[in-house]
């Protein structure tokens, strides 16, 4: 279990920022080399329900939502902060880890990022997870 802290507001890397990619629109990247097991983002999250879920699937907002099972209900959330916006990767850098209790999702790097490199994770979970996922990816 990951150890979270409650804020009022996003805690974010000092040296993140988004810039647009030349095949996946915005991006996370770094302007410092980043170690393995850092918390990059910290960050609230909004929590809709089941009912709730459909109408989101109507918009754009499809794309930036997370699941949320907390004891396995199919619920959903928007995360806050530059969460939405990190790019999948099935060999991603990162991985987001979800605290259900305190409402808050994080970012860890799970090897060294470099300067400059953009910061992915696997929109399936897990970092390493080679599920297909729902649209085409632009590796």
């Amino acid at each position: 279990m990951w150890a979270f802290s409650i804020k009022c507001c996003p805690v974010i890397h000092p040296d993140l920022y988004i810039k647009t990619t030349d095949n996946k629109g915005r991006g996370i990247f770094t302007t410092s080399a980043i170690p393995a097991d850092t918390i990059v983002e910290e960050a609230p999250v909004i929590v809709m329900t089941p009912e709730e879920r459909p109408l989101l699937d109507k918009t754009l907002l499809h794309d930036y939502i997370f699941e949320w099972k907390p004891d396995g209900a199919l619920m959903c959330c928007m995360a806050l902060g530059h969460i939405p916006i990190y790019n999948h990767s099935y060999s991603s850098n990162c991985e987001y880890f979800m605290d259900y209790e305190s409402e808050m999702m994080q970012i860890k790097t799970v090897r060294d990022i470099a300067e400059e490199e953009e910061l992915t994770i696997n929109y399936n979970g897990d970092w390493n997870d080679e599920k297909p996922v729902w649209f085409d990816v632009k590796e």
